[in-house]
């Protein structure tokens, strides 16, 4: 695959410059979007509760176990046996959603939570494939 590192903009506002530059780069999507392959899964999100940070119904995430978790850092977890995608708020021990529609969740002593890595990237399916329709069943 080769990457062309141009933005594409959303909007037409014109022709593209026949003497734009660009430079093709050797590389895989794997080798673009993920940094740790051994410690990397790919998980499916679902739900509305991270769509105001950009992570959409049905998109793919991206999650690496070996990235540090940080503060505020968007994480896949076993919370009480179910898989969420959450924005973590360590200080307050807290699972907070992207959206003021899901109120936050605090973590006590009772529930059973396991981080099991960081979302690095997400990625919008525009056309499911038969591959990831297969996944789906």
């Amino acid at each position: 695959m080769r990457v062309i590192p141009i933005l594409i903009e959303a909007g037409i506002t014109g022709f593209e410059s026949p003497a734009a530059e660009y430079k093709e780069l050797g590389l895989s999507l794997d080798q673009l979007l993920i940094t740790h392959p051994n410690a990397t899964f790919i998980g499916l999100a679902s739900g509305h509760s991270m769509q105001d940070i950009g992570i959409f119904d049905r998109d793919l995430l991206i999650v690496d176990r070996a990235e540090p978790v940080n503060q505020g850092d968007v994480i896949v977890a076993n919370f009480n046996g179910c898989f969420v995608c959450k924005i973590i708020d360590k200080v307050n021990r807290q699972l907070l959603s992207a959206s003021n529609a899901f109120p936050p969740v605090l973590l006590t002593s009772n529930d059973e939570f396991q981080i099991e890595g960081v979302v690095t990237r997400s990625i919008r399916i525009h056309k499911a494939t038969r591959e990831l329709l297969a996944c789906l069943r």
